[in-house]
């Protein structure tokens, strides 16, 4: 029988007369071409938005844009591979019109355009906002870490640099024994000498004085030191540690499209809560907004800022108490009375309130306690090792946290609901777009390239949602609006 044939390489092939007959209609590149036709681009930010009258033509921006949308939409995210692409890949080279810029032009292209690539992606949110994929009452927040360009080697906690400092400085002890030991050998006339010990010498105590500089920048800015990155930070990855970016997001409960993201250096998320679900609140353009986090985001100042902004949160509690591991009361089985201001303990005492202190982030805590009734107290065993009485402490934000507590119990398939959906695009950022680490460096860098993560990931979920027609025709209808609307200013 054989095998099915191919086609003689030197036999003559008619091929289409236009460009356009390469690309099918249904094509996801479609989308992208009129997404990045009907963007303000001056509006935006980007630079060269409007072409200069002299000097050498520049390659318009939203050519460049349209094929990092692309690269990041199908796993090619570095700028030599783009390259690459716009000579050989037909669907690229329809978007690209034919035009072939090198990869340091792809590259800086992304680089100076952090802050206009985040407004990208929230313009196409917009969009979304138009075509009803957003619900905008319930959003849920996580977050992952992100490999940084930034290898543990070469980054210095001050632990780390301490302890090699002192490495260096026993070699250097070691080194200096064997030339006074050479010494003496030569001045005995015994033996051959090591003639390579002064320039190892000499690579040790360069390195000392490199180690020592990094520790004083370490002492002086109390933060770890990363060389190849310095905004990169140490943190800890599911039970290593890598030098990383803490990405966080906020996704839509209604179709799990991202409506806020950000890049830090924060080791933990105790401190995004609230900028994230305020980022997420004026993107969608509500009043209130119901948010719902995991436990590493629980802070009480995070919690009252949110609400202080109409944000209602969703946050459990981390079990952090030492008296839960000791088999002690914990804080939850003291009750508090506000008309007394004071706390009734298990034993049916009142703990009043004793003292004010100021904490060092600069609120005022309150102390309370009842020494007298500890004294006597059967149950003591059983509260506190303390060898004078049960303390508890009421922070400013005590009655936020409460409120946060009976909303979760009233409301406990609300952490499932978080799981199963806000993880779901990390999944697929990380593995089916391949954005398990970054390309650039700093925060402004890296914040771009997530923005464009971001941005494939929405596209790719409306495209999904709706199909490539019904977006392109919302596409190009938004698009004949808005000239309209120029048109008559």
């Amino acid at each position: 029988m054989g095998y099915i044939e191919g086609i003689d390489r030197h036999q003559v092939v008619l091929f289409p007369e236009a460009l356009d007959d390469y690309v099918a209609a249904d094509s996801t590149v479609r989308v992208i071409d009129e997404f990045v036709r009907g963007l303000d681009m001056v509006g935006l930010g980007f630079e060269r938005a409007v072409p200069a009258a002299e000097g050498r033509p520049g390659y318009d921006p939203r050519a460049l844009l349209g094929l990092y949308i692309y690269g990041y939409l199908n796993r090619t995210r570095s700028s030599r591979r783009l390259e690459a692409e716009t000579h050989r890949n037909l669907e690229v080279i329809w978007l690209m019109r034919k035009l072939r810029p090198d990869h340091k032009t792809i590259a800086e292209f992304r680089r100076i355009h952090s802050k206009a690539l985040k407004q990208v992606t929230r313009s196409f949110l917009m969009l979304c906002g138009e075509l009803e994929l957003l619900d905008g009452t319930l959003v849920l927040i996580d977050g992952t870490k992100v490999r940084a360009l930034n290898s543990l080697d070469r980054n210095y906690t001050a632990g780390r640099t301490t302890r090699l400092i002192r490495q260096v400085e026993a070699s250097i002890a070691k080194y200096l024994a064997e030339l006074d030991r050479q010494d003496r050998q030569e001045a005995g006339s015994r033996g051959p000498t090591d003639p390579e010990l002064p320039r190892k010498l000499e690579a040790l105590r360069a390195r000392q004085k490199e180690l020592q500089a990094i520790q004083e920048q370490i002492e002086r800015t109390g933060e770890q030191v990363s060389l190849s990155d310095p905004d990169s930070r140490r943190m800890k990855v599911r039970g290593s540690v890598e030098v990383c970016y803490n990405a966080q997001i906020a996704v839509d409960s209604k179709h799990a499209l991202i409506v806020a993201h950000a890049v830090t250096n924060e080791e933990n998320d105790q401190k995004q809560l609230a900028p994230m679900a305020l980022a997420a609140q004026e993107t969608l353009g509500v009043e209130h907004l119901e948010v719902a986090a995991d436990s590493g985001y629980h802070s009480p100042v995070q919690i009252a800022r949110c609400e202080a902004a109409g944000v209602i949160p969703y946050v459990p509690e981390p079990l952090t108490s030492n008296n839960v591991k000791a088999g002690l009361f914990t804080k939850e089985d003291f009750t508090y009375c506000e008309a007394r201001d004071a706390y009734q303990c298990p034993a049916g005492q009142w703990l009043e309130h004793r003292s004010q202190s100021r904490h060092r982030s600069g609120r005022l805590l309150d102390y309370y306690s009842n020494p007298l009734a500890c004294r006597g107290c059967p149950m003591r065993q059983q509260c506190t090792r303390d060898r004078y009485a049960r303390r508890i402490i009421r922070r400013p934000e005590e009655a936020q946290v409460m409120a946060v507590r009976e909303r979760l119990a009233k409301r406990p398939e609300l952490m499932r609901r978080r799981k199963a959906m806000v993880e779901h695009p990390f999944g697929t950022l990380k593995r089916g777009m391949e954005m398990g680490h970054f390309l650039l460096r700093g925060l402004d860098g890296v914040s771009g390239e997530f923005s464009l993560s971001v941005l494939a990931y929405d596209l790719k979920r409306a495209i999904k949602l709706l199909g490539v027609e019904c977006l392109l025709e919302a596409l190009r209808r938004r698009r004949e609006q808005a000239e309209r609307a120029l048109a008559f200013a």
